[in-house]
């Protein structure tokens, strides 16, 4: 089952219905249509964010989502604010992070600085790096070292 390639004039004409293919959920997966990357430049999805997405971050996501829920929907000066002053070590990885997602947002889609905000973040579990520390008589503990993948969607206020 091949999906057909459209053409730019195609896609164009069919406009309204390729949006409303997308934005309507599938009703077993709950998932939206995917688009390839031509079709969502054509039809300009994505021009009205910013993303930034990190990913294999030496730092459990577990610690990371802590920091985050302090900062969704907060506007992008308050959350740089919460960041800077905020004693975890996920700050510092989320401060550079927002950096990354305004930068994204303001030269990419032209936004304006002044009505961004956190839209989305959030931080899924990475591949974990199994070691082993010796113990005594012989014996080995594993130690875990987990990563996290994290993505932040900054976005304009109405």
């Amino acid at each position: 089952m091949e999906k057909k390639v459209l053409s730019k004039e195609e896609l164009l004409k069919n406009k309204d219905q390729i949006l409303a293919e997308q934005n309507a959920k599938h009703t077993k997966s709950n998932k939206p249509a995917l688009l390839t990357k031509k079709e969502r430049k054509v039809l300009g999805i994505g021009k009205d964010e910013g993303r930034a997405v990190l990913k294999y971050a030496r730092i459990s996501s577990r610690k990371v989502k802590i920091v985050l829920d302090l900062i969704k929907n907060k506007g992008i000066d308050e959350a740089y604010g919460i960041l800077k002053f905020t004693p975890k070590a996920a700050s510092e990885v989320l401060y550079k992070l927002l950096k990354s997602a305004e930068a994204n947002a303001v030269n990419n889609n032209s936004l304006n600085h002044d009505n961004l905000f956190i839209a989305e973040a959030f931080a899924t579990q990475g591949p974990t790096l199994k070691r082993i520390m010796p113990r005594a008589q012989g014996r080995a503990f594993k130690i875990q070292k987990r990563t996290s993948h994290i993505t932040l969607v900054v976005k304009e206020r109405e």
